[in-house]
């Protein structure tokens, strides 16, 4: 690891928002859109626990808001309470982007800790074909249900719904998100990255604003824009620290790769942007529920 000063960095502070950690490549799913391509089979990764650690420690000493834990699925990782402890600890926020297939008793005590939230992606109300978009029987009815449980314990909770099939029951699905109590939902459509590409990832399939106040590290230590631009890292971790990462040249021309939205709408033609809180256009329903396309962040994209 490069040695750097520890302080923070005047120039660089605020400039990453939300820092999106993907701990694993393993899941209980095997979504047919996952833009990380996790699954059962899917490993940790090279990242050791003290590199996670270096990371987050980075993060807050760039003034880093948010911390974000994604995967696959975050909590196979064995060491993800740690590393929210440690995130906690250091002020920041945390969200834990968990499919909610499965919760251990013990971990709603983290999830209601404060300054943790949940983010999860639901794909219908019918549970045949949201199991058939995850790969696995009886999906829908665990992440229902624990869904119900965290908006009953008065955990924040945001979710997120990829049009993946032609047909998809989408709306039936934003509707059961609302019954259910969640205030916070967002639709995008799939993003051909991972296992949805049938070609060569492209930035024309990213939001806009990748690099635009975020920044992803994945299982291998390679940072980029956010995980859906995981197909251009811009550096290693494992060999360079974050301050010296951003202020980079190669951290530039990756930003300035991204085509931008255009000016006065509000972002890419199916996407309102990666950060509804930039984006004046954010509307809320007449049941009082959050609602934004895209992306779906902060702090993360559903795509997934």
């Amino acid at each position: 690891m490069t040695a750097i000063d520890d302080r923070p960095v005047p120039a660089l502070a605020g400039l990453i928002n939300l820092l999106e950690l993907e701990i694993t490549g393993g899941c209980q799913l095997t979504c047919t859109h996952c833009l990380a391509e996790s699954s059962p089979q899917g490993t940790h990764g090279t990242m050791t626990l003290d590199n996670w650690r270096t990371v987050i420690n980075d993060a807050a000493a760039l003034d880093i808001a948010t911390i974000q834990l994604i995967g696959g699925e975050p909590t196979l990782y064995p060491h993800w309470t740690e590393l929210v402890d440690l995130a906690l600890r250091l002020g920041r926020k945390v969200e834990v982007y968990s499919n909610l297939f499965h919760v251990r008793p013990q971990w709603w005590d983290v999830f209601t800790r404060e300054g943790v939230s949940l983010g999860t992606s639901y794909y219908s109300d019918r549970p045949e074909e949201h199991d058939e978009i995850t790969q696995r029987k009886g999906g829908y009815h665990r992440t229902r249900a624990n869904i119900a449980e965290a908006v009953r314990r008065g955990i924040p909770l945001r979710a997120g719904i990829v049009h993946v099939n032609e047909g998809q029951r989408v709306a039936e699905a934003r509707a059961e998100l609302v019954s259910l109590g969640v205030k916070r939902i967002g639709t995008d459509r799939v993003r051909a990255v991972g296992r949805a590409a049938t070609t060569i990832p492209s930035v024309t399939e990213l939001c806009g604003r990748c690099g635009d106040g975020r920044a992803a590290v994945l299982p291998d230590g390679s940072l980029s824009l956010c995980v859906l631009s995981r197909f251009m890292p811009c550096a290693n971790v494992r060999e360079k620290r974050l301050a010296e990462i951003f202020s980079s040249p190669e951290w530039k021309a990756a930003v300035d790769s991204i085509p931008r939205p255009r000016l006065g709408a509000c972002g890419p033609d199916d996407s309102d942007a990666c950060d509804p809180s930039n984006n004046a256009c954010e509307p809320t329903d007449d049941q009082g529920v959050e609602t934004w396309t895209g992306n779906n962040t902060p702090p993360s994209s559903p795509t997934r």
